[in-house]
């Protein structure tokens, strides 16, 4: 089953952001888009490097109006513990939410159950708070941030400009697509 146009479910969780503890809820995501960026657990091998990654391009992020939140089933203890530990994990600035109950997880559907802790998931969420792009992959798979930006922008043009579609490798300025009779095989 599909997660596209699937509402993000009500939460509230705690989140480890700049040195200090803060609760994050369905209501603070609203009126911006939002990533989700779901990784395994910290202290582990792929996902400081996927952090990191974001963390270099979360102000180009921030200014297309989405905000990140990376999201692992530990608590906000354990994210500031990884924060004090690592100096790669000292770069990240966005929010990092703690969901030791896997109410997040199940949310997006990529809780493992019998291991407690989350696939590599990815969501984009526009501003009223539905998923509009996701992409799942195997653990020991890191993802890209500027295929993840690429993504969002797509996401933002198309929300925009709904007649218009965007091909491949498709960036800002670049052609797009106008759907007509004659393209319907093709989208």
């Amino acid at each position: 089953m599909s997660l596209i146009n699937k509402p993000v479910i009500d939460f509230t969780v705690q989140a480890f952001q700049d040195g200090e503890f803060k609760a994050v809820s369905k209501k603070d995501i609203l009126g911006k888009w939002s990533i989700f960026f779901f990784y395994p657990a910290d202290f582990t091998f792929v996902c400081p490097t996927e952090l990191e990654d974001l963390a270099n391009k979360y102000e180009e992020f921030k200014a297309i109006n989405c905000e990140i939140y990376s999201v692992s089933c530990d608590s906000h203890f354990v994210h500031k513990a990884w924060h004090d530990a690592s100096k790669t994990i000292k770069k990240i600035h966005y929010p990092m939410l703690a969901d030791p109950t896997g109410t997040l997880a199940r949310g997006f559907e990529v809780m493992i159950e019998d291991q407690g802790m989350a696939e590599r998931g990815s969501f984009i969420v526009n501003p009223e708070g539905y998923i509009v792009a996701y992409e799942v992959v195997a653990g020991n798979i890191g993802r890209n941030a500027d295929e993840l930006f690429r993504r969002v922008q797509a996401s933002q043009f198309v929300a925009e400009h709904g007649d218009q579609v965007c091909p491949a490798k498709w960036k800002p300025g670049a052609e797009t697509l106008k759907p007509s009779l004659d393209l319907v095989g093709l989208i």
